[in-house]
């Protein structure tokens, strides 16, 4: 029986609380969707103007005849439906995270710089660098490329020479990159 209570009790409690819950649509800023959503009406209210308050832009500071400050609403926000192209991407983070040709990996400092130079012979229009984060090993990495489908070409050709050549993600200059 005491169970029984306590069940009627909370659900009685859940039922006046739905009671007073209301269904809001609000349009979503960005694509304009419906969303529905079940909220109190003072929470709805509180939430409006909060929102009212987010959207607006002081423009002066000094008040208008009335005594309030004078605000306008911003520009709608441009959401490109595309993607973004590689220069609109370099544009705004000049390193990001693409793919590199790791040649090969050598002990010492000497032995890679005689790998450099020789690669450099064989292959002069490629960037190569030297990575000495694993040290006493050495990395020596070749060209910049967006994806590991563009670095492919180069790839096969470096094989040609150096068999153990790979892609390797690593972070590059937006802008050396192809």
């Amino acid at each position: 029986m005491r169970n029984f209570i306590k069940i009627f009790s909370i659900l009685s409690l859940f039922g006046f609380y739905n009671i007073e819950a209301q269904q809001v649509v609000k349009k979503d800023t960005l694509s304009g969707t419906e969303l529905v959503m079940t909220m109190d009406s003072k929470v709805n209210t509180a939430l409006e103007g909060l929102e009212e308050k987010c959207s607006r832009v002081a423009t002066t500071i000094s008040p208008d005849d009335d005594g309030e400050s004078s605000y306008t609403r911003p520009a709608k926000i441009y959401v490109p439906s595309r993607e973004l192209t590689n220069a609109e991407i370099c544009r705004k983070n000049p390193r990001i995270l693409g793919f590199k040709i790791q040649i090969t990996t050598v002990k010492s400092n000497e032995e890679a710089n005689e790998v450099k130079s020789y690669f450099r012979r064989r292959f002069p229009n490629l960037k190569v660098e030297t990575d000495a984060s694993l040290r006493p090993n050495y990395k020596i990495l070749a060209g910049s490329y967006f994806t590991k489908q563009s670095a492919a070409s180069d790839l096969s050709k470096v094989r040609e020479y150096f068999k153990s050549a790979i892609a390797v993600q690593y972070r590059i200059f937006c802008a050396e990159a192809r």
